[in-house]
């Protein structure tokens, strides 16, 4: 296993392969100067329009848009080679996910820790959590998938798939899951947050990549992916700066409630993995298909999810709050979960 593991890294660049040291480094950075810097926060906090806080969109794009330069709508002729890997990720992404990511989130908030949350904020942590189980990882499956030696061309199928379903899939659920869950659904805010986010983002990948790959194919979109991955890994960091920043008070007078958010996150991450997993197993999928569409569907698009929570709720709200603890737990289990997939590869045909 260690050999596996570290010979996928030794393909990752510096930040990569130390992600979860780089976030924690953030993740205190933000606290910190969230408590020195309060009056800067604020200010940063303010500057939004229709909702939208202009640093946070400003970063997101940074993370989003080399991503989306890498989706290729070509291989979309594809799918069909190899459907069975396809399957379980749509499945699990937009079948089962959402809502038992919802249903862990009612089950906690409202009955396990009801004597510990108030009502409006665990309905607000809900709302949180219920935009995490809608946004499946994009931008990090490349690095879960590339840690497990995943089919790298698949990897580019599955996500360019679940792209385009999110385009259409996204608002409808979380409006559905938070209609069922008695919160208040501003559509048209939403509904920006989503065009913003995923629609222009791809639509700007798309465009780039064509005009690259006009100039010098596939070589000249991978030179390009290399030049502007410094500033997604930039956007990626700082943004984790900014969003504890913004809620470094609440957390640090308040580490209960981190901690009660992350169980049914945490829940949620195991549970979803060997689901989609196992189902891969039973289904003799070869294993560098069934890494990536088990590793898909347990990382969330947390970009998405935190950019829409401060759009819908604030960034002050318990939802960006969930959000937010949603970064803190993912890396960690992530590679956890990598280290597992790494040791049962025995368990798959090659």
């Amino acid at each position: 296993m260690t050999d596996t593991v570290d010979t996928a890294k030794a393909g990752l660049g510096t930040f990569e392969r130390w992600l979860s040291l780089w976030v924690a480094l953030a993740i205190g950075a933000g606290l910190v100067l969230g408590n020195i810097f309060p009056g800067l926060f604020a200010f940063l906090a303010a500057l939004e329009i229709a909702k939208v806080n202009l640093p946070v969109a400003i970063l997101i794009w940074a993370m989003v848009y080399p991503m989306m330069v890498g989706v290729d709508f070509g291989s979309l002729k594809n799918v069909g080679e190899k459907p069975k890997g396809l399957v379980v990720t749509l499945v699990v992404n937009w079948l089962i996910k959402p809502f038992t990511m919802a249903a862990l989130g009612v089950l906690f908030f409202e009955v396990v820790f009801a004597d510990l949350i108030p009502p409006d904020d665990a309905q607000a942590y809900l709302a949180g959590v219920i935009l995490l189980g809608a946004a499946p990882c994009t931008a990090m499956v490349f690095v879960w998938s590339h840690l497990t030696r995943g089919d790298p061309n698949y990897t580019l199928v599955q996500v360019s798939v679940n792209d385009v379903v999110m385009i259409f899939a996204f608002a409808p659920i979380v409006a559905f899951l938070l209609g069922v869950t008695d919160i208040a659904v501003p559509w048209d805010t939403l509904i920006l947050s989503v065009g913003l986010y995923v629609v222009l983002p791809l639509l700007a990948g798309y465009v780039t990549r064509r005009n690259l790959v006009a100039k010098g194919g596939e070589p000249a979109v991978d030179r390009f992916k290399t030049r502007v991955q410094p500033y997604s890994i930039f956007g990626l960091l700082t943004t984790v700066v900014l969003l504890f920043g913004f809620q470094g008070e609440v957390i640090l007078d308040r580490p209960l409630v981190i901690a009660l958010i992350a169980v049914p996150l945490l829940i949620q991450s195991y549970g979803i993995f060997f689901v989609a997993y196992i189902a891969a197993r039973l289904w003799r999928i070869p294993f560098n298909v069934a890494a990536p569409c088990a590793l898909i569907g347990t990382s969330n698009f947390f970009e998405l999810a935190v950019a829409v929570a401060i759009s819908l709720f604030g960034l002050n709200s318990g939802a960006a709050l969930a959000t937010v603890v949603g970064v803190l737990v993912e890396v960690p289990v992530m590679l956890s979960l990598v280290a597992f997939a790494n040791r049962t590869r025995h368990w798959f045909p090659s």
